[in-house]
């Protein structure tokens, strides 16, 4: 599209030779001539205007150029504070679930096995759970329980323990694998829910880039930006967002050590869970064989667990399809929890985006903008070039009749 949208320019140029040329032999030839010089002035006002975003014009530091480059960091900080003004206030956040029945359309997707959703839901989930399986210390626990868990728990606090266990594991690097599961997970979540995306993106945009097509481009651009930047946590062990997921961990071990609301609610758990005779009963001296038995089944790529899964799933899709009561209680859980993620996490969440833009350099950032609007924007040079020429042809005919 660069070497077309010139290739026109250079083509006005040869046209006004020519007509200036030939200007005294026919009147004719002066409208040609109006038209490809205003042409050549547009198209290479546009070529500048273009040229400007990105990088200086002809390599001279014209002020005012290479607009993106130079304003990297500012643009990154407009970006986050965008979203978070946006996108992650409370308000905003409980609108928006205020219209939407999370429960009725999950239990939708889980019933229905055209959609694959109980399919897609238990292959994820038993990934996970194995993952977890995986990344805990089978002897150690496998220890505790069958040196008198139970007992044990009835003089310990649990809290601070579970969280130096957390402590430990993170040490370790035994949480790695969760880690890569939920960001597999999270790919097939934005796969299913790409046309959701679009549409929001779609109804977001103005008229402008609805008119030019552009809504569409930054919808595609936004996704194929989101899948690699999963990928990019995937494969790349030092990643910022690996980084977030840690500090949350880290914070989830020290409230349990140090957060007395939390550790309180821990302890009536402990209790209950102690006070059961069914769960007592389970736990004793089955933990290795139950993990083991697990892992065995989690890992089978198909069999009477699978299919015992997805039924269970499928039943509770049915009830959340079909009860009201249920689905208020969901879905005002849901709006609670997630305007309480607005609120606590907002900040982390737009901090993470503006330094995640200011650690790309000038060049990454230049690249990845051109790359997903660079064909419109030749297209501007094309369009001021054919437009300049009208308004040079316009211009001659009132200069002919005045």
């Amino acid at each position: 599209m660069r070497l077309f949208a010139t290739g026109l320019l250079v083509l006005m140029a040869g046209i006004f030779l020519t007509a200036r040329h030939f200007l005294g032999t026919h009147p004719a030839w002066g409208y040609v001539l109006a038209f490809s010089e205003a042409a050549m002035v547009g198209g290479l006002a546009d070529w500048f205007a273009v040229t400007a975003l990105f990088r200086h014009p002809l390599g001279l530091p014209i002020p005012h150029t290479a607009i993106i480059p130079e304003n990297k960091d500012r643009i990154a900080d407009t970006m986050a504070q965008f979203l978070r003004e946006n996108f992650l206030t409370p308000q905003v956040v409980a609108r928006r679930l205020g219209h939407m029945n999370l429960a009725a359309a999950a239990g939708d997707w889980l019933s229905d096995p055209a959609k694959g959703g109980s399919s897609r839901l238990r292959d994820g989930a038993a990934e996970l759970a194995a993952q977890v399986l995986e990344s805990l210390d089978p002897e150690r626990l496998g220890t505790q329980v069958r040196g008198g868990l139970f007992r044990q728990l009835e003089k310990l606090e649990v809290s601070p323990l579970i969280g130096q266990m957390l402590n430990t594991a993170m040490a370790d690097r035994r949480h790695m694998p969760v880690i890569d599961s939920l960001v597999r997970w999270a790919g097939l979540t934005l796969e299913d829910n790409e046309d959701l995306i679009r549409d929001l993106i779609h109804r977001r945009a103005n008229a402008v880039l609805r008119w030019t097509g552009l809504d569409e481009r930054l919808a595609n651009s936004v996704l194929d930006g989101l899948y690699k930047l999963l990928a990019e946590v995937i494969v790349d062990p030092e990643h910022p967002i690996r980084g977030k997921i840690e500090e949350g961990l880290a914070k989830l071990s020290h409230d349990l050590q140090n957060d007395a609301e939390l550790r309180d609610r821990v302890e009536r758990l402990k209790g209950e869970l102690i006070a059961n005779p069914a769960v007592s009963a389970w736990w004793q001296g089955v933990w290795e064989r139950l993990r083991t038995a697990m892992l065995a089944r989690l890992r089978r790529p198909a069999g009477e667990s699978s299919g015992q899964l997805a039924e269970a799933l499928a039943e509770l899709g049915r009830h959340l399809r079909d009860d009201p009561a249920l689905q208020l209680q969901i879905n005002r859980f849901a709006r609670r929890t997630l305007v309480g993620v607005s609120v606590r996490y907002g900040d982390q969440i737009v901090r993470l985006v503006s330094e995640t833009v200011k650690r790309w350099d000038a060049r990454t950032v230049t690249d990845r903008i051109e790359g997903a609007v660079g064909r419109d924007l030749q297209f501007i040079r094309i369009n001021g070039t054919l437009v300049g020429g009208l308004v040079g042809v316009v211009i001659h005919v009132l200069d002919q009749l005045l």
